[in-house]
């Protein structure tokens, strides 16, 4: 007994009924079964053909199944392979019968048309039989390792039509195709129907459809997009060209989701990027009218976006753009650099200060910089390749020197004149947040960090020192902007001299309560003293400068008060750095005199002579022969002439004498009287290399310590690559201090290899 399955996707209408099957008694004979199942097969084909028949019921179906069923299970007589055979005999009938003639007589688009139909009505048929000769599958099939009765049905439609007509029809889709996209409307829908064929008649495999349609396809479309692109090029601009690139690669890829297979659209668009992008690659970034430069140059950020999004689809393509991208960046980094070279050379010719033009030479980096970081982020998708080359091409301009001065001090400089009071750039306080985010920024492609540390911790001094400071938040708010850009050893002193003004400014409220509460402390001059760390501040000169009566009680009594704080401190005085308010008492008018301690000094010398010689004022204030000429010119040769010197020359020398200017007048009642400035540039460069020196030795010794025993080659390399962050260190320099700590028994060579080094404990 059997209980029969009946499949839902069998399009003969179902009935919801049990049909039981056995052997009936009398045996069927293979012609006598046959002709049962071939009347229902043919029923079954003039179906399919439109022909007048009656329904095909399920009890038609049944008929034909219980047939087979009894004719492969009967003994001793079975029929199976006979059944087998006669399947593939009746469909290969029916093709050479109905399909192929049906098909030659059809020509140009109706012969695709009818092929779809006929493969459309043969899957059916093969769905059909298979029902009707399912009992094979699953017992007689298997156990003869034949094909299954689907397989067998689409080998005779593959073997018989496929190979027949595929040819044509791969002519057929190929013109629809270049139809397409010359922009003529065509049949998507039959399209797919015909691409499918291709796919399906493989039965599960893709080698009908890639040898036999998509091989040629891929070719044609390098063919026809050679062709485009050899006008295009010739006729278009830059952007006009990818813009047309760009709809090309959309169009295709919406052909591939519509009309052909999936997996056609990398290899397809891989064909249109090779003919269009890769093949004129070098013709289009570097058209000098209209490719990478002129993008960049002119702002045409839609199209920058464009060629990014399309050159990134290129396995190299995007090395090629960026490498444009830093030669331009580079190009015109450098030529801001001789713009400012030629425009302090002008001034130098002109004997002007050429300050305002250095600090417009770094707005202009930090400008140049902001454009082109956006550029990386809106229009290259902040790629690594990007920000690589602008990294690159900063690094080279950024640390040329301007007119003697290096890129360290100029931006040190810049930051100074926005962080004190009365600086040439009035900003905004968040105008000013920005700008020093961006300084930082710029900072990070200096090399020379050691440098620009020390000329800024120079300037900090000077802003803290003298009050010259516009907003204490700003000077914290850099100070952590560079810690995380250069670390916190970078920022350490200068961070521990911002809280020492603090402290200072403590300790000065306490030193006041003391002179309150101690009467016979008072000096009778008001003094206010900042106590500094040694470690924290650049270092200064400190000359036993003789003091006037007047000041040294100021100076013993602070001495006393902070013994009263601590006694295991050491006070050294630097008046170098002192300010002092005088009340001049001239005939005109009296006036008030803001001086330094030196020019307080020499000054109040004339309250007890009526004139002085320079070698007395030298002997009796005890200082340099420099710091005396400076403050005596300032007194008697600058705008304010405190002094009158004998003879009247623009230059003080030691046979000169000086007298109080008594008559002397200005309109203002407190003028500051400034010493000329001195060129500290040559003592900062002096003292960063001193610091150099100490830290290659200290990585040498750290390495050494580490590793025992090292070549000569790559102690020099891990030292280059340890000390990077802060400067670019010169091999000759490392040579040189290996060779001193050999001299000191840090180090010392093998006496077999003089390459190589030792470590001594």
């Amino acid at each position: 007994m059997l209980l029969l399955f009946i499949d839902r996707s069998f399009t003969v209408p179902s009935f919801d009924v049990q049909v039981k099957l056995g052997r009936g008694n009398m045996e069927i004979e293979l012609e006598q079964g046959w002709e049962i199942i071939e009347r229902g097969i043919t029923r079954l084909k003039n179906i399919l053909e439109g022909l007048p028949e009656p329904k095909f019921s399920s009890t038609n179906y049944m008929e034909l199944y219980t047939t087979v069923y009894n004719m492969c299970t009967q003994k001793p007589h079975d029929y199976s392979q006979q059944l087998y055979d006669r399947y593939r005999e009746s469909i290969e009938d029916y093709i050479n019968s109905m399909v192929l003639p049906s098909l030659r007589e059809k020509h140009d688009e109706f012969m695709p048309r009818e092929l779809v139909k006929r493969w459309e009505n043969h899957k059916v048929l093969v769905r059909w039989l298979s029902h009707i000769f399912h009992y094979l599958d699953p017992e007689f099939i298997p156990r003869r390792s034949l094909l299954p009765l689907r397989e067998v049905g689409f080998i005779c439609f593959r073997n018989l039509v496929y190979h027949a007509f595929y040819r044509d029809l791969r002519v057929w889709v190929l013109s629809l195709i270049d139809q397409e996209r010359e922009g003529e409307e065509i049949d998507r829908a039959l399209l797919k129907n015909v691409v499918d064929i291709f796919v399906e008649i493989g039965m599960g495999r893709m080698d009908c459809y890639d040898n036999d349609l998509e091989a040629a396809m891929l070719k044609a479309t390098a063919v026809y997009y050679s062709r485009k692109a050899s006008n295009w090029i010739l006729e278009d601009s830059c952007p006009d060209y990818l813009f047309k690139v760009e709809e090309c690669l959309k169009r295709e890829k919406d052909r591939v989701s519509h009309s052909l297979h999936s997996r056609s659209e990398p290899k397809l668009l891989e064909k249109v990027q090779n003919e269009l992008l890769s093949l004129h690659e070098n013709q289009l970034l570097e058209n000098k009218d209209s490719g990478l430069h002129v993008l960049l140059r002119d702002d045409m950020v839609d199209d920058l976006s464009r060629m990014f999004r399309l050159f990134s689809r290129l396995r190299y393509g995007l090395e090629t753009v960026a490498d444009l991208f830093r030669q331009h960046v580079t190009g015109e980094g450098t030529a801001l650099v001789k713009q400012a070279e030629d425009a302090a050379s002008n001034k130098k010719c002109l004997s002007e200060p050429d300050s305002v033009g250095l600090q417009v030479f770094v707005r202009k980096v930090i400008e140049l910089h902001d454009k082109y970081l956006a550029y990386v982020s809106d229009c290259f998708q902040n790629h690594t390749l990007f920000h690589k080359a602008l990294k690159e091409a900063f690094e080279i301009f950024c640390n040329k020197g301007v007119s003697g001065s290096s890129s360290a001090e100029l931006l040190a400089t810049f930051c100074d004149n926005i962080l004190k009071k009365g600086g040439s750039e009035k900003l905004s306080d968040e105008a000013i947040e920005e700008t020093l985010e961006k300084v930082v920024k710029v900072l990070a492609y200096i090399s020379d960090k050691d440098l620009f540390a020390e000329f800024y911790r120079k300037k900090l001094a000077r802003r803290l020192l003298f009050d010259k400071s516009a907003n204490d938040d700003h000077e914290r708010s850099i100070l952590t902007k560079l810690k995380q850009q250069c670390g916190g050893q970078f920022t350490s002193k200068m961070e521990g001299m911002v809280t020492d003004l603090t402290l200072a400014r403590e300790n000065q409220t306490s030193f006041e309560e003391y002179l309150g509460n101690n009467a016979n402390a008072n000096p009778g001059i008001d003094l206010t003293v900042t106590v500094l760390t040694t470690g924290f501040w650049p270092s200064y000169k400190s000359f036993d400068l003789n003091l006037p009566v007047e000041m040294v009680k100021c100076v013993e009594v602070f001495r006393e008060f902070y013994q009263t704080k601590t006694k295991h401190r050491k006070i050294t005085w630097i008046y170098s750095l002192g300010t002092c308010n005088l009340i001049g008492k001239f005939e005109p008018k009296t006036m008030e005199l803001i001086v330094t301690t030196y020019q307080a000094s020499a000054l109040l010398l004339f309250n007890t002579a009526d004139r002085l010689s320079y070698s007395e004022i030298m002997a009796q204030l005890n200082l340099t022969d420099d710091d005396v000429v400076r403050l005596l010119h300032s007194l008697s040769c600058a705008k304010y002439k405190i002094l009158i010197k004998d003879p009247n020359t623009k230059t003080i020398s030691p046979t000169d004498s000086f007298e109080f200017n008594t008559k002397f007048t200005d309109k203002m009642r407190r003028i500051k009287i400034p010493l000329p400035p001195v060129d500290e540039k040559k003592k900062v460069i002096e003292d960063v290399d001193k610091d150099r020196r100490y830290a290659i030795d200290a990585s040498i010794v750290r390495i050494m310590k580490s590793r025992k025993t090292l070549c000569h080659q790559p102690l020099v390399m891990e030292c280059v690559a340890q000390l990077g962050r802060m400067f670019k260190p010169d091999i000759k320099a490392i040579k040189k201090r290996i060779e001193d700590l050999i001299s000191r028994d840090y180090l010392e060579r093998d006496k077999d290899n003089p390459n190589l080094f030792r470590y001594l404990a």
